[in-house]
C-alpha cells in the first residue's frame, strides 16, 4: 500500500498554540510563558473505504527513535446497530502493522501474515480468519531471547477474553520478521487474555502484564508474570489488586525505579467505567491501589496507555466513549499520585467506537498517540495518530 500523507496541522479548541514571551532583561520585561500541552496535528495511519480499523491497544506500539511501528485489526465495515462495533463478523479480519520512519507524519501498512506471522486466530476475533493463511503451530519457547537487542519488539495475543490460552511473538529486526507463536502458560487459571504490555528487565529477563480469567471463568483480573531465562519459562509474580466484582483488565505499565512500577488498569462494574492505577515497590509482587481513580469516567469504557516522559512526568492517554467522543490525556508530575486536568487531544468523534490508544514519545519530545476513530456516526473506522506537545511540565 502507498504511504498516507498527514491531514496537516490542526489545533483544537481549548488547546492554544505554544507561546513565548519577548526578550527580557534583568529586573523587568516580559517573561516566557510556560508551555502547556498543545496538539500539533492529526494523521490518518490506516483509512480504507469500506474497511474497519481498530484496537491498537490489543496489538502494541514500538519505537526506535523516529521509527514507529503499531499493530491493529483490519476488518470490513458493517453497521451492527447502536452500541456494537461496526465490523462485519462474517468477513475476514487481518492483523496488520503500520510503520512510520518520520516520527508519525507518514505511514506505510504491512501485512505480517504474508510471512506466516501474527495470523489472526481464536474466538476473540471480531471477524473470521483470513483465507489462504494459517497460523504457525504453537511451540514452547526454547529461551535465548535477548530482550535488550536494539531491534527488539514483543507482541502478546489472546484467543479469547475469558477461557483459553495465549501466545507471544518477538522480533529483533524492528518488526520486519517475527519468531513464534510461543505458548504462554495458564498460570493455574482457566484462561489468559494477553494483550501487549511488557517491561524489559535485563538481557534474559522481562515482565509481562496480562489479564487472567476470574474464578468464575469470566474476564478478568490483571497480574504480572516474569521470565528470567530468555522466554523459556514464565512464572507468576503477583496479582494487581483483588478480584473485582466486574473486571480490571488491560494493564499499561511504566517503570519508576529498579523495583518501582506503576500500572493503569481498565475497570468496569455495572454501568461505571474508569481507570485505576496501582503501584508496586517490589518488582510486581505486591500492588497498592492509588486513590482517587486516575480517570473516574471513560464513558462506556476504554483502556489506558501510559508512558514515562523523559522529563520524569507520567503521561496517560485513553479514549472517551461518551459525548463528546474522543481521545484524552492526563499528566502527572509526582509519579502518578496526582494528575493534572484532562487534555482533550480531540473531541470530534462520530460515536463510541473510538480509542484503544498506545503512545510513545519522540526524540524531539512530542508524543505520538495512535488509536482508532470515526468522524461521523456511520463513518468508517480508521487508525489515526495525534502528534502533540506535552508542554514543559510547569503547568
Amino acid at each position: 500500500m502507498k504511504r498516507r500523507e498527514s491531514l496537516g496541522p490542526l489545533l483544537l479548541g481549548g488547546l492554544a498554540a505554544l507561546a513565548a514571551g519577548g526578550p527580557g532583561c534583568a529586573g523587568g520585561g516580559p517573561r516566557p510563558t510556560p508551555a502547556g500541552p498543545a496538539v500539533a496535528r492529526h494523521v490518518k495511519v490506516y483509512a480504507e473505504a469500506g474497511r474497519f480499523g481498530g484496537w491498537p491497544a490489543n496489538h502494541g506500539l514500538w519505537a526506535w527513535g523516529d521509527e514507529i511501528l503499531v499493530g491493529f485489526s483490519a476488518g470490513y465495515a458493517r453497521d451492527n446497530g447502536p452500541g456494537r462495533h461496526a465490523i462485519d463478523h462474517g468477513r475476514p479480519e487481518e492483523h496488520l502493522l503500520a510503520r512510520s520512519k518520520d516520527g508519525g507524519a507518514t505511514w506505510a501498512v504491512e501485512n505480517p501474515a504474508a510471512g506466516g506471522a501474527l495470523v489472526p486466530a481464536g474466538k476473540a476475533l471480531h471477524g473470521v480468519p483470513p483465507p489462504g493463511v494459517e497460523e504457525r503451530p504453537w511451540r514452547d519457547c526454547p529461551g535465548g531471547i535477548d530482550f535488550t537487542h536494539p531491534g527488539f519488539a514483543l507482541t502478546a495475543r489472546m484467543t479469547n477474553t475469558g477461557s483459553g490460552p495465549s501466545r507471544f511473538y518477538y522480533s529483533t529486526d524492528r518488526g520486519k520478521t517475527w519468531d513464534g507463536p510461543f505458548r504462554l502458560p495458564l498460570f493455574g487459571r482457566m484462561g489468559v487474555a494477553a494483550r501487549t504490555d511488557y517491561l524489559v528487565a535485563g538481557k534474559s529477563e522481562c515482565l509481562l502484564f496480562l489479564t487472567a480469567a476470574k474464578a468464575d471463568g469470566r474476564e478478568g483480573r490483571a497480574f504480572c508474570a516474569r521470565t528470567a531465562d530468555g522466554g523459556r519459562t514464565w512464572e507468576f509474580v503477583g496479582w494487581i489488586g483483588a478480584e473485582p466484582a466486574g473486571y480490571a483488565i488491560m494493564p499499561s505499565t511504566v517503570r519508576l525505579g529498579p523495583d518501582r512500577l506503576l500500572t493503569a488498569v481498565r475497570c468496569r462494574e455495572g454501568e461505571r467505567n474508569w481507570i485505576d492505577t496501582y503501584r508496586s515497590e517490589d518488582g510486581g509482587k505486591t500492588w497498592v491501589l492509588d486513590q482517587p481513580a486516575a480517570v473516574p469516567d471513560t464513558g462506556e469504557g476504554n483502556p489506558a496507555s501510559m508512558v514515562r516522559l523523559r522529563d520524569g512526568r507520567v503521561c496517560l492517554t485513553y479514549g472517551h466513549r461518551a459525548e463528546p467522543f474522543g481521545v484524552r490525556a492526563r499528566l502527572s508530575r509526582d509519579d502518578g499520585r496526582t494528575w493534572g486536568p484532562e487534555v482533550a487531544l480531540r473531541s470530534d468523534g462520530g460515536g463510541r467506537d473510538v480509542g484503544y490508544p498506545r503512545s510513545v514519545q519522540r526524540p524531539d519530545g512530542k508524543v505520538v498517540t495512535v488509536y482508532y476513530f470515526h468522524d461521523t456516526p456511520a463513518g468508517d473506522r480508521y487508525i489515526a495518530a495525534t502528534i502533540w506537545d506535552p508542554g514543559d511540565g510547569t503547568r
